[in-house]
């Protein structure tokens, strides 16, 4: 074996503008953030910025949970940490599909040992609340409803508070996937009566990627309480896991959490706090109008009815002749600029158009569309 080093230098980034599914753009505060001196994680210093980030997330999820801290992982382990604490082997779970997201979480019933029932709907609509009363009828035995707010892969948003009173009508508890719309419009976990839900970072929140905000009411926590099989993922366990991000003084050491990504959480909800949620959700639906004229007036139209359209995730579909690699290719190396591609049924058929937290601006939506309009022209 060589053991000559190899001749690799440091590597500097590009300077992007993010209007993909995420990352968004991150704002130099939350970078400088995560530039400052790294310290212990049972560093009581560290510990008392912990307890401000659980209070700061209390807030943005507005809900008084206790139960509510950031995964040490993205979003999609959040997801797992929801699944695999609530789903023993058995349950039956009545899971929302209606896009890419959906179906991972009925992927994530099945690895858990619990049996999927689907409710089924069309990409780019709505979860249907009546076909979700249908399901609960038809399976009686389901104690758990699971559904995708925002789904990041058509830009649809479904009616959370509704599909959360089903589920309790029918004595269940509900999952609810929120990555996308944390931040970017209204999530009221306490007033729509949702049971556990997760988030990532790295969307309207404007953090880097790699950690995932969860919340666990009280009847989640009765549940998982109530197991009669050990959780199956040893590091996402809930049991394991509070003794860490329990209260300040009685830490115990879990694992090594990602310190300096935590301060740049830690600051992004500081700046939503300034911001305040309202004025957040306002921003996000402006920008959206913006975008949305503009991208009409030039032809392109969006997967999403107006009255389900998720203002910070905007499916358009692609225009007749466009190549679409060739657009998103010459969007990146000729302007810097980061659009989405479709996924699974949507691929190839459509782009995805973030505008999400710090990247929700005015000079973002003009020059994403003037750049459109210029690589379009190009291909006539």
């Amino acid at each position: 074996m060589d053991r000559s080093a190899p001749q690799i230098t440091s590597f500097h980034p590009p300077r992007r503008v993010l209007m993909g599914p995420g990352p968004s753009d991150v704002p130099a505060r939350v970078l400088q953030a995560m530039a400052l001196p790294t310290v212990g994680h049972l560093d009581p210093a560290f510990s008392g910025m912990m307890e401000e980030l659980k209070t700061l997330l209390r807030w943005a999820f507005q809900t008084k949970n206790e139960l509510t801290f950031p995964v040490s992982a993205p979003g999609s382990v959040g997801m797992e940490t929801c699944f695999v604490n609530l789903v023993e082997p058995g349950d039956t779970v009545i899971v929302c599909v209606n896009g890419v997201f959906g179906g991972r979480q009925a992927e994530n019933v099945r690895r858990c040992g619990g049996t999927p029932v689907i409710v089924e709907d069309e990409w780019g609509a709505p979860v249907d609340p009546d076909k979700v009363r249908k399901a609960f009828q038809a399976h009686p035995q389901a104690r758990i409803l699971a559904f995708v707010h925002a789904e990041t892969s058509t830009g649809a948003l479904s009616d959370a508070a509704t599909l959360a009173q089903i589920a309790r009508e029918h004595d269940a508890l509900t999952i609810m996937d929120c990555v996308t719309s944390l931040g970017g419009v209204p999530v009221l976990l306490d007033e729509w009566g949702i049971d556990a839900a997760y988030s990532g970072s790295q969307k309207c929140l404007s953090s880097t990627p790699g950690l995932s905000p969860v919340s666990f009411g009280e009847r989640a926590v009765a549940k998982l309480k109530a197991r009669k099989h050990p959780v199956q993922s040893w590091f996402q366990d809930l049991n394991l896991v509070l003794g860490y991000w329990s209260g300040a003084g009685k830490r115990t050491y879990h694992h090594t959490a990602p310190v300096n990504p935590l301060y740049g959480l830690h600051e992004s909800l500081v700046m939503l706090a300034e911001e305040g949620l309202e004025a957040s959700w306002a921003r996000h639906r402006a920008m959206h109008e913006m975008l949305r004229d503009k991208l009409e007036a030039m032809g392109i139209e969006f997967v999403v009815r107006p009255d389900a359209r998720l203002p910070q995730l905007n499916a358009v579909r692609i225009p007749a002749g466009a190549d679409d690699a060739a657009v998103r290719a010459a969007l990146l190396n000729d302007y810097g600029l980061e659009i989405g591609a479709g996924l699974g049924a949507l691929a190839g058929k459509v782009w995805r158009i973030g505008v999400m937290g710090y990247g929700a601006r005015v000079e973002n939506i003009r020059l994403c569309t003037a750049a459109l309009r210029e690589v379009l022209g190009r291909q006539g």
